[in-house]
């Protein structure tokens, strides 16, 4: 099944259920009236809600009407946790060989996550609104988990069973606030601002063979402006499959129901597909020509991240996002 969140609903949205072409909804029942509701009451919810959405698919559901992207929220507005792995190594190791840094060999065996802010997503079509453009506005394609309550020290094969929905994500950058971030020793924040949710989360099931069950193996397109800057394939050179992220998560804390937790950037080793984020294009041209060429989002700018199955369907629906100048209240 499909859910995704209107808007109108207030901060934690109000949870539809959407057909699989992405072209209906129908409200969810009274009883389950956010997804978090749905998440804190799993083995119920879901029941009610497979129902529900096999009457939408067989125009069982008269109540049903057409589905606006523009008037959905994140899937879950607002999330109990929000964490960030870097499963696709390629994409570290460019990073690093940029400034002449090796990749740690433990990067192989231990993924990097990060915590970032949970408490305002975005909606599918809401703008990314900063303050200036001089702070290095960049996107970057992901796929994100939602999970169940995942406990403590958790294996890979406990938090599989944990993984409830599947999104696309829009982890927002602002580049140039990264490094002095980091030389702070204490990690991201103002660099990492609100993220967007793709319009709908889908459970496992929805894509078939594309999940293997810890990856989804399709192509990620990502264009600025219309024009296509990358389609790399997301399950290809995924170093870890999202049950070991979980895992690692958890090692040391348990997971609420709710926790939202990405891939990274997706990135391929063949170049050749493009990328996923304008910072990896940028370390491309370094590397290949000694300076980094393509800039950075400007105001006005428009990003669009899908993911489109073998028959050219679009399971998650787009992020479309434009870039506007925030002025502050």
């Amino acid at each position: 099944m499909k859910l995704a969140s209107l808007a109108a609903g207030g901060r934690d949205g109000a949870l539809v259920v959407v057909s699989r072409d992405l072209g209906r909804m129908v409200r969810a029942p009274a009883g389950f009236p956010t997804l978090q509701r749905v998440l804190d009451d799993w083995q119920t919810a879901a029941v009610q809600l497979a129902r529900l959405a096999e009457r939408l698919e067989a125009d069982g559901a008269r109540e049903a009407v057409p589905l606006d992207p523009a008037a959905l929220a994140a899937p879950l507005p607002r999330a109990y946790q929000w964490a960030d792995g870097s499963a696709s190594l390629s994409h570290v190791e460019r990073v690093r060989r940029a400034r002449g840094a090796a990749l740690p060999p433990e990067l192989e065996t231990d993924p990097l996550i990060y915590q970032g802010g949970s408490d305002r997503w975005l909606g599918p079509r809401e703008p990314i609104a900063v303050e200036r453009e001089d702070w290095g506005i960049d996107f970057e394609a992901e796929l994100a988990v939602i999970t169940g309550d995942v406990p403590m020290g958790a294996s890979p094969e406990r938090a599989a069973r944990e993984i409830r929905l599947i999104l696309l994500v829009n982890d927002v950058s602002l580049r140039q606030l990264v490094p002095g971030e980091l030389a702070k020793g204490f990690g991201f924040f103002q660099s990492k601002p609100a993220s967007a949710g793709s319009p709908v989360a889908l459970t496992p099931d929805e894509l078939g063979p594309a999940w293997d069950g810890a990856r989804v193996h399709l192509p990620m397109l990502c264009t600025r402006n219309e024009k296509l800057i990358g389609r790399p394939e997301a399950g290809e050179d995924m170093q870890f499959g999202f049950p070991e992220l979980i895992a690692h998560a958890a090692r040391t804390r348990a997971l609420g129901a709710g926790t939202i937790l990405g891939s990274g950037t997706i990135s391929n080793r063949d170049a050749s597909r493009g990328v996923s984020c304008i910072a990896e294009r940028r370390v491309i041209e370094q590397l290949e020509t000694g300076r980094a060429s393509t800039p950075f989002l400007r105001f006005g700018e428009r990003v669009r991240i899908e993911m489109q199955d073998r028959d050219g369907r679009s399971p998650f629906g787009a992020i479309e996002q434009q870039v506007v100048r925030y002025t502050p209240p």
